[in-house]
């Protein structure tokens, strides 16, 4: 079987990077997209703005306090929208075998491609033309073997950059591979790996797989794997879901609770929209929440909401509760969805005693 050839691609602070381009005022301020009012959120922001500490998912104030000349607009969800289907319309010109992950970001698989000599670092360099050319935004690449390395080429040379892993580059690059770049690993994990004198992924490659899955359950796993840069997973074509869902991967852990409750009302915006462009949609059946805690464990809840139009943060809010047990541990991902009716489902729950 042919070696793959995966390509990741990811916009440049995408919301930030929209607004700069059809305002060229904002490009030489520190700019945050959305975090007005005392109880706002920072979606994104500028590199200028990262030079001060800003950063997304950060309360407003606080963005703010660090870097007092912050330009603040507000979330145009619809522009973005839009923009957007720009993007992936020019990745799809490549290959149908696209796998978007959020609005500004996805991953191809190229294999078969036979276009710029089938090679995944021209038709990587080609892509980003296109989108600096007929979007006016910039896009940051990485071609590897798998999606594991691709991701992390795609984040190498950011802003703007391009990054490429050849298979006979692997070894070396994964040996010197910091730790803190493997997916999961945060603050919490890093310290524990640490304390093993596994800095790098060549110090954790001295662990056996037992000695990882012992020490840290099914992530050893991931671990054992992905410090020697293995990942067998495929791209997954989207398919008409029977779900609609929105979630957000924060740059820096949500710390409680309270946190998630702050950015759920941005979230649920996001999800009502995704709603209203499906004019053709089953009725809601159920309601799900899905959290990705820093030690990469995820964990979903999900419970039938019948009779319900367009669900509210405060829908959603009783499934959070119940999910988030531990109000004090920190989140990296917060996701919300409705799940729609089957043809054949009944259309009435019945309750085991009554």
């Amino acid at each position: 079987m042919a070696e793959r050839k995966i390509i990741h691609l990811d916009c440049d602070c995408f919301y930030a990077a929209v607004e700069m381009r059809d305002d060229p005022s904002l490009r030489q301020v520190p700019l945050a997209v959305g975090g007005a009012g005392p109880r706002g959120v920072v979606a994104t922001c500028n590199y200028l703005a990262r030079e001060y500490g800003v950063r997304s998912a950060m309360p407003g104030a606080e963005a703010r306090r660090r870097c007092p000349d912050l330009v603040t607009v507000p979330v145009d969800m619809h522009r973005y929208r839009r923009v957007s289907r720009q993007v992936m319309a020019i990745f799809r010109e490549l290959t149908d075998q696209l796998e978007p992950l959020s609005l500004d970001e996805a991953f191809l698989d190229v294999t078969g491609v036979e276009a710029h000599q089938g090679s995944a670092t021209l038709m990587a360099r080609y892509l980003r033309q296109r989108v600096h050319d007929e979007v006016g935004i910039t896009v940051s690449a990485g071609a590897a073997p798998n999606k594991f390395l691709a991701k992390i080429a795609s984040d190498w040379q950011k802003p703007d950059g391009l990054f490429v892993i050849r298979p006979e580059d692997i070894d070396d690059f994964v040996k010197t591979l910091p730790v803190e770049k493997l997916f999961g690993v945060g603050k919490v994990t890093a310290g524990k790996l640490h304390a093993m004198s596994a800095t790098q992924c060549g110090e954790l490659q001295r662990f056996t797989l037992d000695q990882l899955v012992e020490r840290f359950g099914r992530h050893g796993a991931r671990l054992y794997h992905m410090a020697r840069g293995e990942d067998n997973r495929p791209v997954v074509v989207t398919r008409i879901a029977k779900s609609v869902s929105v979630e957000r991967t924060f740059s820096q852990d949500l710390p409680n609770r309270d946190a998630c409750y702050r950015v759920m009302e941005a979230l649920v915006e996001d999800l009502e929209r995704r709603l209203e462009r499906k004019a053709d949609r089953k009725p809601i059946h159920k309601l799900f929440v899905k959290i990705r805690y820093s030690d990469f464990s995820t964990h979903t809840l999900e419970r039938i909401r019948d009779n319900i139009a367009v669900p509210g943060a405060e829908d959603f809010q009783p499934l959070v509760e119940a999910l988030y047990t531990d109000a004090s541990r920190p989140v990296r991902l917060l996701g919300l969805g409705v799940r729609f009716r089957e043809e054949d489902a009944p259309t009435q729950q019945l309750r085991l005693f009554e």
